[in-house]
């Protein structure tokens, strides 16, 4: 590869920036189908490559991209329960369109996988004591960690929006607004009980607390490291992310038929719904990779063909 074209393609990997996405607070476990791959392409295990919109990226009027962020760890407080996080992993294809905007495709089982984790005082912190005869017989019921126990998983509802252009690698400014939903687990919860819901999500916006480590490789198709490689892949590392701007909504569905006592149980001890600026969310130690074409425009109309066809390349 040339200097001249090398600089070109710096510029344009650099130009989208601002799509690497801060990850998310998750508070539980989902599970999807995720591939092995070789090499540069290691980390972008859930990346849509074959989604339409990604496939009809043309390499100018749109480039398409793959994202990933993942957090060792972190905490996030809704209402009054705060709750230590796990790993957590975001993935997503982005668009990066020529007048300035992107588009975000979500795999298509939700951008979010997080480690478990498991919501402090259980079922007892979270509704007992309570002066409801029905919660109050349930309270004593609870005699062992198993009944007493709450899982809370994060769901994806709906694809990231509002994405800026250069928050990704500066300090203060939200990069992406992040819809989600918080399912609270216990055998006397039932299965539908939500903290959100998808027509009334959790909105997070996650931004830089600090400046992250800049880092960039150059790669081949398949993921072996290659200074002439046609792919290149940006790396920031080791920021701190934090949103305390997002409300949450009443938990709701929650309970075997009691009529929403459960529910309203759940919120008076939380102190849900929970008004913006008495939330927080913090992600510790964020890495957040960016891998895309580094002259997409030699290879238009099929920009979007040819990185999923790389990608799939890697796959073990």
């Amino acid at each position: 590869m040339t200097r001249l074209s090398r600089r070109a393609g710096l510029l344009t990997t650099v130009t989208v920036l601002g799509t690497a996405l801060g990850s998310v607070a998750a508070m539980g476990t989902a599970t999807a189908a995720t591939a092995q791959l070789n090499g540069e392409w290691a980390p972008f295990t859930r990346c849509p490559v074959s989604a339409p919109a990604m496939l009809a990226a043309d390499g100018l009027a749109q480039t398409p991209q793959c994202v990933v962020s993942t957090s060792a760890g972190g905490s996030i407080k809704l209402g009054n329960t705060t709750v230590t996080t796990g790993r957590t992993d975001l993935q997503m294809g982005v668009v990066q369109n020529s007048d300035g905007t992107s588009t975000v495709v979500a795999p298509s089982a939700g951008a979010i996988i997080a480690d478990s984790a498991t919501v402090p005082g259980g079922l007892l912190g979270l509704m007992c004591p309570s002066n409801v005869p029905a919660i109050t017989a349930i309270c004593e019921q609870i005699t062992n960690s198993s009944l007493n126990k709450i899982t809370a998983t994060v769901e994806s509802v709906g694809a990231p929006t509002d994405f800026d252009q250069t928050a990704g690698i500066v300090t203060g400014e939200p990069i992406v607004a992040i819809p989600v939903r918080i399912h609270l687990q216990n055998p006397f919860l039932g299965s539908n009980c939500y903290i959100g819901t998808k027509s009334s999500p959790i909105v997070l916006r996650p931004k830089n607390l600090n400046y992250p480590e800049f880092g960039m490789t150059f790669f081949k198709g398949d993921g072996t490291l290659a200074d002439d490689g046609d792919m290149s892949r940006i790396n920031l590392t080791g920021a701190t992310q934090n949103d305390s701007t997002f409300a949450v909504p009443g938990a709701s569905g929650c309970g075997l038929g009691l009529f929403g006592l459960i529910d309203a149980a759940v919120n008076l001890k939380t102190g849900l719904p929970s008004a913006a600026g008495k939330n927080s969310i913090t992600l510790n130690d964020t890495q957040t990779s960016l891998a895309g074409l580094n002259a997409p425009g030699t290879v238009v109309p099929d920009a979007g063909k040819v990185l999923a066809r790389n990608w799939n390349s890697a796959v073990k």
